[in-house]
Protein backbone atom coordinates (compact mmCIF):
# COMPACT_ATOMS: atom_id res chain seq x y z
CA UNK A 1 0.00 0.00 0.00
CA UNK A 2 1.45 3.34 -1.18
CA UNK A 3 0.66 6.87 1.20
CA UNK A 4 0.45 8.64 -2.13
CA UNK A 5 -3.59 9.79 -2.21
CA UNK A 6 -4.39 9.14 -5.67
CA UNK A 7 -2.15 7.40 -8.69
CA UNK A 8 -2.87 8.01 -12.05
CA UNK A 9 -4.86 4.56 -13.58
CA UNK A 10 -2.44 3.88 -15.94
CA UNK A 11 0.13 3.82 -13.61
CA UNK A 12 -2.26 1.81 -10.83
CA UNK A 13 -2.67 -0.71 -13.50
CA UNK A 14 1.11 -1.38 -14.45
CA UNK A 15 1.98 -1.49 -10.78
CA UNK A 16 -0.50 -4.58 -10.12
CA UNK A 17 0.22 -6.12 -12.79
CA UNK A 18 3.97 -6.08 -12.72
CA UNK A 19 3.05 -7.40 -8.79
CA UNK A 20 0.69 -10.08 -10.33
CA UNK A 21 3.95 -10.98 -12.44
CA UNK A 22 6.68 -10.68 -9.42
CA UNK A 23 4.35 -13.61 -7.78
CA UNK A 24 4.44 -15.92 -10.22
CA UNK A 25 8.65 -15.29 -10.69
CA UNK A 26 9.03 -15.82 -6.87
CA UNK A 27 6.95 -18.64 -6.17
CA UNK A 28 9.04 -20.96 -7.41
CA UNK A 29 10.36 -22.07 -3.56
CA UNK A 30 8.64 -19.44 -1.25
CA UNK A 31 5.11 -18.64 -0.69
CA UNK A 32 4.19 -15.51 -1.99
CA UNK A 33 1.37 -12.97 -0.68
CA UNK A 34 0.46 -9.68 -2.82
CA UNK A 35 -0.92 -6.83 -1.51
CA UNK A 36 -2.08 -5.09 -4.89
CA UNK A 37 -4.81 -2.23 -5.41
CA UNK A 38 -6.68 -1.89 -2.47
CA UNK A 39 -6.25 -5.17 -1.20
CA UNK A 40 -5.48 -6.04 2.50
CA UNK A 41 -4.50 -9.90 1.96
CA UNK A 42 -1.39 -9.63 5.05
CA UNK A 43 0.42 -7.49 6.75
CA UNK A 44 2.91 -7.23 8.85
CA UNK A 45 3.89 -5.36 11.81
CA UNK A 46 7.09 -2.89 12.43
CA UNK A 47 7.28 -1.85 16.46
CA UNK A 48 3.38 -0.74 16.67
CA UNK A 49 2.62 -0.34 12.95
CA UNK A 50 1.19 -2.26 10.90
CA UNK A 51 2.14 -2.57 7.27
CA UNK A 52 1.10 -4.02 3.66
CA UNK A 53 3.90 -4.33 1.97
CA UNK A 54 3.04 -5.49 -2.14
CA UNK A 55 4.42 -8.47 -1.92
CA UNK A 56 5.50 -10.67 1.15
CA UNK A 57 7.82 -14.01 0.89
CA UNK A 58 7.42 -16.21 2.83
CA UNK A 59 8.70 -19.78 3.72
CA UNK A 60 6.80 -22.66 2.47
CA UNK A 61 3.94 -22.90 4.91
CA UNK A 62 3.61 -18.99 5.83
CA UNK A 63 5.72 -19.71 9.21
CA UNK A 64 8.73 -17.12 8.54
CA UNK A 65 8.78 -13.71 6.62
CA UNK A 66 11.85 -13.91 4.02
CA UNK A 67 11.65 -10.93 2.45
CA UNK A 68 9.63 -7.71 1.26
CA UNK A 69 8.90 -6.46 -2.15
CA UNK A 70 7.78 -2.84 -2.96
CA UNK A 71 6.81 -1.96 -6.75
CA UNK A 72 6.75 1.63 -7.21
CA UNK A 73 5.61 3.67 -10.51
CA UNK A 74 6.90 6.96 -11.96
CA UNK A 75 4.72 9.01 -9.69
CA UNK A 76 5.60 6.73 -6.19
CA UNK A 77 9.53 7.50 -6.50
CA UNK A 78 9.68 10.44 -3.91
CA UNK A 79 11.13 11.41 -0.92
CA UNK A 80 7.51 10.75 1.11
CA UNK A 81 7.62 7.23 -0.86
CA UNK A 82 10.83 6.49 0.88
CA UNK A 83 10.60 7.66 4.31
CA UNK A 84 7.10 6.08 4.49
CA UNK A 85 7.82 2.73 2.78
CA UNK A 86 11.01 1.57 1.95
CA UNK A 87 11.98 2.99 5.29
CA UNK A 88 10.24 1.33 7.47
CA UNK A 89 10.40 -2.71 5.34
CA UNK A 90 14.03 -2.30 6.04
CA UNK A 91 13.67 -2.53 9.53
CA UNK A 92 11.64 -5.89 9.18
CA UNK A 93 15.76 -7.19 9.18
CA UNK A 94 14.82 -8.72 5.69
CA UNK A 95 15.75 -8.02 2.66
CA UNK A 96 13.62 -5.48 0.68
CA UNK A 97 13.38 -5.53 -3.14
CA UNK A 98 12.51 -2.66 -4.94
CA UNK A 99 11.37 -2.04 -8.10
CA UNK A 100 11.19 1.15 -10.07
CA UNK A 101 10.79 2.74 -13.92
CA UNK A 102 14.13 2.87 -15.85
CA UNK A 103 13.36 6.46 -15.54
CA UNK A 104 13.65 6.70 -11.76
CA UNK A 105 16.63 4.80 -11.29
CA UNK A 106 19.15 7.64 -10.12
CA UNK A 107 16.01 9.16 -7.76
CA UNK A 108 15.43 5.70 -6.15
CA UNK A 109 19.46 5.55 -5.45
CA UNK A 110 19.81 9.30 -4.31
CA UNK A 111 16.70 8.35 -1.80
CA UNK A 112 18.41 5.75 -0.46
CA UNK A 113 21.30 7.37 0.26
CA UNK A 114 19.93 10.18 1.78
CA UNK A 115 17.66 8.26 4.13
CA UNK A 116 20.21 5.18 4.40
CA UNK A 117 17.74 2.63 3.23
CA UNK A 118 19.77 -0.41 2.71
CA UNK A 119 18.17 -2.63 0.01
CA UNK A 120 18.84 -5.73 -1.00
CA UNK A 121 18.00 -5.31 -4.82
CA UNK A 122 17.32 -2.53 -7.29
CA UNK A 123 15.64 -3.53 -10.10
CA UNK A 124 13.54 -1.93 -13.09
CA UNK A 125 10.66 -2.80 -15.19
CA UNK A 126 10.24 -2.32 -18.45
CA UNK A 127 6.87 -3.14 -20.25
CA UNK A 128 6.10 -3.48 -24.04
CA UNK A 129 3.41 -4.34 -25.27
CA UNK A 130 2.37 -7.70 -24.09
CA UNK A 131 5.43 -8.18 -22.28
CA UNK A 132 7.12 -7.02 -19.15
CA UNK A 133 10.87 -7.36 -18.63
CA UNK A 134 13.06 -7.01 -15.77
CA UNK A 135 16.28 -6.01 -15.32
CA UNK A 136 18.78 -6.21 -11.75
CA UNK A 137 20.57 -2.42 -11.24
CA UNK A 138 21.84 -3.48 -8.25
CA UNK A 139 22.46 -5.82 -5.51
CA UNK A 140 23.94 -5.52 -2.08
CA UNK A 141 26.85 -8.06 -1.63
CA UNK A 142 25.24 -9.42 1.59
CA UNK A 143 21.61 -10.14 0.07
CA UNK A 144 20.78 -13.44 0.44
CA UNK A 145 20.51 -15.15 -2.76
CA UNK A 146 16.36 -15.54 -3.54
CA UNK A 147 15.37 -18.10 -6.22
CA UNK A 148 13.40 -16.48 -8.88
CA UNK A 149 12.04 -18.86 -11.74
CA UNK A 150 12.32 -17.28 -15.36
CA UNK A 151 9.84 -16.06 -17.19
CA UNK A 152 7.18 -19.13 -17.55
CA UNK A 153 6.86 -19.79 -21.39
CA UNK A 154 4.76 -22.81 -22.73
CA UNK A 155 7.37 -25.47 -23.46
CA UNK A 156 6.07 -27.06 -26.73
CA UNK A 157 7.21 -30.88 -26.79
CA UNK A 158 8.53 -31.69 -29.93
CA UNK A 159 6.09 -34.39 -31.09
CA UNK A 160 8.26 -37.26 -32.50
CA UNK A 161 8.62 -37.29 -35.94
CA UNK A 162 6.42 -39.33 -37.68
CA UNK A 163 7.11 -42.33 -39.10
CA UNK A 164 6.44 -43.01 -42.52
CA UNK A 165 4.17 -45.34 -43.04
CA UNK A 166 5.82 -48.15 -44.97
CA UNK A 167 3.40 -49.75 -47.00
CA UNK A 168 4.13 -53.31 -47.25
CA UNK A 169 6.57 -53.41 -51.01
CA UNK A 170 3.78 -55.46 -53.36
CA UNK A 171 4.81 -58.59 -54.10
CA UNK A 172 6.17 -57.98 -57.64
CA UNK A 173 4.19 -60.54 -60.02
CA UNK A 174 6.18 -63.07 -61.73
CA UNK A 175 6.80 -61.55 -65.64
CA UNK A 176 4.04 -62.54 -67.52
CA UNK A 177 5.28 -65.30 -70.29
CA UNK A 178 5.39 -63.39 -73.52
CA UNK A 179 3.29 -65.19 -75.67
CA UNK A 180 4.70 -66.47 -78.69
CA UNK A 181 4.51 -64.30 -81.43
CA UNK A 182 1.15 -64.43 -83.37
CA UNK A 183 1.21 -67.26 -85.88
CA UNK A 184 2.72 -66.59 -89.26
CA UNK A 185 0.36 -65.22 -90.93
CA UNK A 186 -2.03 -67.45 -92.31
CA UNK A 187 -1.17 -68.05 -96.17
CA UNK A 188 -3.53 -66.32 -98.34
CA UNK A 189 -6.92 -67.49 -98.45
CA UNK A 190 -6.55 -69.56 -101.49
CA UNK A 191 -8.43 -67.99 -104.15
CA UNK A 192 -12.07 -69.35 -103.94
CA UNK A 193 -12.33 -70.50 -107.56
CA UNK A 194 -8.99 -71.85 -109.16
CA UNK A 195 -8.42 -70.06 -112.24
CA UNK A 196 -10.40 -73.06 -114.87
CA UNK A 197 -8.46 -74.42 -117.74
CA UNK A 198 -9.47 -72.21 -120.50
CA UNK A 199 -12.31 -74.38 -122.23
CA UNK A 200 -11.49 -76.14 -124.92
CA UNK A 201 -12.35 -74.73 -128.52
CA UNK A 202 -15.05 -76.83 -129.66
CA UNK A 203 -14.65 -78.01 -133.45
CA UNK A 204 -16.89 -75.46 -135.41
CA UNK A 205 -19.37 -78.11 -136.57
CA UNK A 206 -19.58 -78.89 -140.11
CA UNK A 207 -21.54 -77.44 -142.34
CA UNK A 208 -25.01 -79.28 -142.85
CA UNK A 209 -24.32 -81.62 -145.80
CA UNK A 210 -26.40 -80.02 -148.20
CA UNK A 211 -29.04 -82.52 -149.87
CA UNK A 212 -27.56 -83.30 -153.39
CA UNK A 213 -29.05 -81.05 -155.73
CA UNK A 214 -31.86 -83.03 -157.49
CA UNK A 215 -30.67 -83.56 -161.49
CA UNK A 216 -32.02 -80.86 -163.19
CA UNK A 217 -34.64 -82.68 -165.55
CA UNK A 218 -33.69 -83.08 -169.31
CA UNK A 219 -35.51 -80.08 -171.26
CA UNK A 220 -38.02 -80.70 -173.51
CA UNK A 221 -37.43 -81.68 -177.07
CA UNK A 222 -38.69 -78.89 -179.49
CA UNK A 223 -41.12 -80.07 -181.79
Amino acid sequence: MSPILTRPVREQLEHDRVIRLLQARYKRKNEVIMNPGNELNQSVTVGELVVYPDLLLLTEGGKKLLGTIEVETGESVNALEARAEWGVFCKLKVPLHLYVPPTSVDTARRLCAEYSIPIAELWTFHTTYDQVRFTMIYRSPDAPVVKVSSPSKPVIKAKPAAKAAVKPVAKSKPAAKAKPAAKAAKPAAKAKSKPKPAAKAKPAKAAKKGKPAKPAKPAKKRR
